[in-house]
């Protein structure tokens, strides 16, 4: 492991466990894994704020929209054994289609290209309306025609991918989930992962848990329930742990995966950017990219009702991350980028030098916590409520003992005022200054301002 590696997945799980708790959050799972290994698994909070069971590594959740990677991991296995190629029509596996949505090949199917409706014109299984679709009501909806024509632009569709479970179905005589379990799920290595709900009796599954605003309150959402004929677009149950071994296949250049290095290669080729988004998205074959140089990454995303997720392979630093959350306060996409550029800064700068040892940890006031973090030799001033913590950080420089120069910094802040460590008898810091600022350990702090402050009443 490389030396800055360790103290970046400390401070990691540190600023993960306070975005929990700054959003009342009821559970979060992460992982992160390299050359191989599970380097950081991580399970804070409630599976259900319902039955108060707690949220573990080995915790099953719904992870809706990564099921599209499992299926292009299906498609490309039937490409890889000739039994599929990617510019086979759709039409030639599944009858009954609309003559356009016939004609759609199967990687404009995998890229969202077909032109087909995202979820048909009732989405009520999106809000706990109706069960999700079954496969006659499938087939019924891709009758329609499609919206737009194929190859016009990049555009979701649930029922594309409902789509290719069928077609998956047609080329193996299976149903879609015992085939993938079998041939996706098994050879790669996943031990907490099915297709779609129910899961067996005795499996831990977390509930989901809506918004507290609706209602004034969290509500539980059970996640249970299967998905019927969309269990290709949106049916997996997983771990974060999984995901990370499964995503952690996509790289081309990875030793072991259940597919050729030509299938991976073009399932990551970015094949349509994403318009109209102020974000830099782009899309392969049952991948989203993002980022751009040595920290460009790919995977996917999920929201199901309760339960949001995200994970992604970061192939320059041989780094797959993976977010899971049973509530939609957060996007775990952008805890995912947080916990990105916490790499990329301890990466860039180095482990940090022994001599700054006493220079890290919290420290409030009542404006809020902020971190020290000693990065090769010099001490970063982060912020753990931002998304990313780092931004417009300043930093320590020029550390003598317990006595520093805030050498970069806004010019709204401390630039080139003293930054000091107060200790007791025994040396251990006790409060830290920032020019003419003091900030304490949390209990200190919360002691000095309730006494200053009144504490208002909550309803």
């Amino acid at each position: 492991m490389a030396d800055w590696l360790q103290p970046a997945l400390t401070y990691a799980r540190s600023w993960l466990q306070f975005q929990h708790r700054v959003h009342d959050l009821p559970g979060l799972q992460c992982a992160i894994r390299g050359d191989g290994k599970v380097l950081l698994d991580l399970a804070i909070g409630k599976a259900s704020l319902a039955s108060g069971a707690p949220l573990t590594s080995d915790t099953r959740l719904r992870v809706a929209s990564h099921s599209k990677t499992f299926t292009a991991f299906g498609v490309m296995k039937l490409v890889d054994q000739g039994r599929l190629r990617l510019d086979d029509k759709a039409g030639q596996h599944v009858t009954g289609l609309h003559p356009d949505t016939a004609d759609a090949t199967i990687a404009q199917l995998l890229s969202h290209s077909a032109g087909i409706i995202r979820d048909g014109t009732d989405a009520g299984q999106w809000q706990g309306r109706r069960d999700f679709l079954n496969e006659a009501e499938l087939r019924a909806a891709l009758a329609d025609a499609p919206l737009i024509p194929a190859n016009t632009r990049f555009k979701y569709s649930n029922h594309g991918f409902g789509l290719l479970g069928l077609i998956i179905e047609a080329v193996t005589g299976e149903p879609y989930a015992t085939w993938m379990a079998r041939e996706v799920v098994s050879p790669a290595g996943l031990a907490a992962t099915m297709p779609d709900a129910p899961v067996p009796e005795g499996t831990p599954l977390a509930d989901g848990h809506g918004n507290k605003l609706l209602l004034g309150k969290r509500f539980v959402v059970p996640m249970a329930q299967g998905t019927g004929a969309l269990a290709a677009a949106t049916g997996f149950v997983s771990t974060a742990k999984d995901l990370t071994a499964l995503i952690a296949q996509l790289d081309p250049a990875a030793p072991a995966s259940i597919l050729s290095v030509g299938s991976r290669r073009e399932m990551v080729r970015r094949h349509w950017k994403v318009l109209d988004s102020v974000i830099d998205r782009h899309y392969g074959l049952g991948t989203i990219h993002g980022g751009n140089g040595d920290w460009a990454w790919y995977g996917h995303s999920g929201v199901f009702p309760g339960c949001f997720s995200h994970t992604c392979i970061v192939p320059a630093a041989g780094l797959t991350l993976s977010v899971i959350i049973n509530a939609p306060d957060v996007v775990p996409a952008t805890l995912v980028e947080g916990l990105i550029e916490i790499l990329k800064v301890f990466k860039a700068n180095g482990a940090p030098a022994a001599t700054l040892a006493p220079w890290t940890g919290r420290w409030w006031s009542m404006w809020g916590p902020v971190d020290l973090l000693a990065v090769g030799n010099k001490v970063i001033v982060a912020v753990p409520g931002q998304a990313n913590p780092f931004t417009d950080a300043s930093e320590i420089v020029e550390v003598k003992g317990n006595v520093g120069i805030v050498g970069k910094a806004t010019g709204f802040t401390n630039y080139r005022e003293t930054a000091r460590l107060e200790t007791d008898g025994s040396g251990k810091p006790v409060a830290l200054w920032l020019g003419g600022i003091k900030l304490l350990p949390e209990a200190e702090a919360a002691a000095e301002t309730g006494a200053k402050f009144q504490v208002a009443a909550t309803t």
